[in-house]
């Protein structure tokens, strides 16, 4: 465990000159699905268009999501067209060529990605676009391509750094990422730390994803820029001047342990991030694993607020409801794709660590951040086990001073608190959090909390009653929903502690505090 300083003091942020397209695409972070944490290289064109239906059927193209991305895996092996050495789609995956399929992507009026190496291979072992950068740009424009993300395997020594950036990441998939410019890293962590002050911008992976970069910008065509080089070479510090997202890390992995050394990474880069710039923290695990529906949950919720890429990584013929609806989620959705504000949420408050600890087990637990609707604020469990989260207002940056107001709190689950307010206090599963946005309607705020229904207690201020007004929305008939509201022990209660009610229902429960 390391304990950092506040990044605002630790350094200075130079001004990045973004990339800005004429039609807007790249100013909000993107979303859409990805086959690689499905498929991996197990792909070909009847999966790739039953997820595009998919995304249809499903209601996510309406909730947002617009790009369809084929990852790795989809040209013919070790070689490249004998005449105009153009890349040559496998003609038994993809039987009308990657220009087929994105016609018929394009029928459902959603948009195709396709996956590159800035290297001489990708990372499965297919032809990669070093050297051939505007040759194959060309290539997936006249296709019809409208994303590339974009590897780092294969890095030919002519173009490997001579320093290492830090990123401190305790992950070893591809090697020590650890390394002297890390604060509290021992440079015997390094093989060849970069010298203070070192402009990134000009190191050799920063010349190489800038070559596809102008490339793509060279094309009679809009293609949406996704820079995967797992952080390296300090990419926040140059990724905005490149392409429209960055990743900040090596893989994901569908485990909660990983979603959390990648939350907290993210933690402390925040002020890269903006319109036309986005930390990208890999593509999204819900549906694999072993991620609980709490996690799962955490997972899309942090993904959400940090503004990072949301591509969904899952077979979704076998994704059930309640995490469909979790990829829908409205409130986090409106927070994510905000046109008036482009920086995402940030810490707080650390929790379980002192503030600024960086620490892949438990990453910051407060977080918030502001939105046209109002303010987006979230706590997490990070333990193991159930605990007490508090949210106090008084700590909340923007809205330090909501404490006192009247307030209207409208759960996502149908829940309604309408009272003076100062804190909330949910007891919650590990890894589950509480989520909610302050929604501004003057004289009022209005709270949307969400998902989360276990036991939420609300201290009042200066005043002695409250109410809470309960709609059940279970859809399915004759259905039986179960409210549990456990009340400080200096409150009576003119209404049933456990409100049970058929669906469509509405329950009111009053409370007098007698304290």
């Amino acid at each position: 465990m390391q304990t950092l300083i506040p990044f605002a003091a630790l350094l200075a942020l130079p001004a990045i000159q973004a990339i800005v397209l004429p039609d807007g695409t790249g100013r909000l972070p993107a979303l859409g699905w990805n086959s690689w944490n499905a498929y991996y290289c197990d792909i070909d064109e009847a999966k790739i268009l039953t997820a595009a239906h998919a995304i249809v059927d499903l209601g996510l193209k309406d909730a947002g999501y617009e790009y369809v991305n084929i990852d790795d895996c989809w040209s013919i092996k070790d070689s490249r067209d004998k005449v105009t050495n153009e890349i040559i789609p496998d003609p038994l995956k993809f039987p009308t060529g990657i220009k087929g399929i994105a016609y018929k992507i394009h029928d459902l009026g959603l948009k195709v990605g396709i996956y590159g190496s800035a290297g001489t291979k990708t990372c499965g072992g297919f032809p990669a676009q070093i050297g051939n950068e505007y040759l194959d740009a060309a290539t997936f424009a006249a296709w019809g391509i409208d994303y590339l993300k974009y590897d780092n395997c294969y890095v030919p020594d002519n173009w490997t750094d001579i320093y290492s950036a830090c990123v401190p990441d305790q992950w070893q998939t591809y090697g020590p990422y650890i390394n002297g410019t890390c604060p509290g890293a021992s440079s015997g962590q390094a093989e060849s730390p970069a010298p203070p002050n070192y402009d990134w911008s000009t190191s050799l992976s920063a010349i190489r994803y800038g070559i596809m970069g102008d490339a793509l910008l060279a094309q009679n065509r809009t293609i949406l820029y996704s820079l995967c080089n797992w952080g390296h070479a300090a990419v926040q510090t140059w990724g905005g001047s490149t392409g429209s997202s960055w990743r900040i890390t090596g893989d994901i992995t569908p485990w909660w342990a990983r979603v959390a050394e990648i939350l907290n990474e993210g933690s402390f880069l925040s002020n890269y991030a903006n319109f036309w710039g986005h930390n990208d923290l890999d593509m999204l695990h819900i549906g694999n694993g072993n991620l609980t529906l709490a996690e799962s949950r955490s997972h899309f919720a942090f993904w959400a607020a940090m503004k990072s890429p949301i591509i969904i990584g899952t077979d979704l013929s076998k994704l059930d409801s309640e995490k469909v609806e979790i990829l829908k989620n409205k409130m986090l959705l409106a927070f994510h794709q905000d046109d008036e504000f482009g920086k995402p949420a940030e810490p707080y408050k650390w929790g379980v660590n002192p503030n600024w600890t960086f620490n892949a087990t438990h990453p910051a637990e407060y977080w918030s951040g502001a939105s046209k609707a109002g303010t987006l604020v979230l706590a997490m469990n990070t333990l193991e086990n159930k605990a007490w989260r508090e949210i106090k207002f008084s700590e909340v940056p923007q809205l330090k001073k909501l404490g006192g107001s009247k307030s209207s709190f409208e759960l996502l689950w149908k829940a309604t608190i309408s009272a003076a307010i100062e804190l909330l206090v949910r007891h919650g599963r590990a890894h589950s959090g509480i989520c909610m946005a302050a929604i501004r309607i003057c004289p009022f705020y209005y709270l949307l909390a969400g998902w989360y229904s276990s036991v939420l207690i609300v201290k009042l201020m200066h005043q002695s009653y409250f109410l809470i007004t309960l709609k059940f929305n279970d859809p399915s008939p004759n259905s039986r929903n179960i409210f549990n509201f456990t009340e400080p022990s200096e409150w009576s209660h003119g209404g049933d502690r456990i409100a049970e009610q058929a669906a469509q229902d509405l329950v009111t429960l009053y409370f007098r505090a007698t304290g």
